[in-house]
């Protein structure tokens, strides 16, 4: 049985820190995984940043109404789903992802939970595991699933280099360039094709 594992945010949606970063005019919020290998400190930045311009998970859940997924996403995901398992993981939090899943036909995700205080400001998060990628790659290979994944940022290529197969999404020069050993695709009908192809690869090799 083959597996399909794709990250969230830059492969189906939009990245929602972006997102947010442009409606508030904070510049410092464009910071993400693309930039940024070290999760942790990322958002620990992030928090501190929220917390001095006194904004909380209200203020970012508006913005994520008026969001809706990547164009072409949702079609790409049910065709992808007649063919393959898929599962969504993702390093954002169920408290963002919810609404957007459901406009993508709710896919099964896993993803970490965020904790805010009593006015709504967030005041930590949690991750379901360290290195929850990589870590829910291995288990399903354990169950003898062929993996196949893709994503865009530093915090996929764990992932990727888990997987049978790895395939980069649209990703930025700087991981083009540190990761060479995984495909490119730009674009869903190159990354269908990707996933295509190391499928009738790893079965080959059964």
């Amino acid at each position: 049985m083959q597996l399909v594992c794709l990250d969230l945010e830059g492969v189906l949606i939009p990245e929602i820190w972006i997102e947010f970063a442009q409606r508030t005019g904070i510049h410092e919020l464009r910071r993400t995984t693309r930039d940024e290998p070290d999760y942790d400190k990322l958002m620990t930045y992030r928090l501190n940043l929220l917390k001095t311009h006194k904004l909380g998970l209200p203020d970012i859940q508006k913005v994520i109404a008026d969001m809706g997924p990547m164009t072409g996403a949702k079609d790409f995901l049910d065709t992808l789903r007649r063919d393959f398992q898929v599962i969504i993981l993702s390093d954002t939090f169920y408290e963002f992802a919810m609404p957007l899943m459901e406009q993508l036909g709710m896919p099964t995700l896993f993803c970490h939970k965020l904790e805010t205080d009593a006015t709504g400001f967030l005041v930590n998060y949690h991750l379901r595991m360290p290195n929850q990628k990589k870590e829910a790659v291995q288990r399903f290979k354990e169950l003898r699933f062929q993996v196949i994944a893709a994503g865009d940022s530093y915090n996929d290529t764990a992932m990727l280099m888990e997987a049978h197969a790895g395939i980069l999404f649209h990703p930025p020069q700087n991981v083009i360039d540190e990761f060479p050993q995984f495909p490119v695709a730009m674009n869903y009908a190159a990354l269908r094709a990707e996933i295509d192809s190391a499928a009738t690869r790893i079965a080959s090799l059964t």
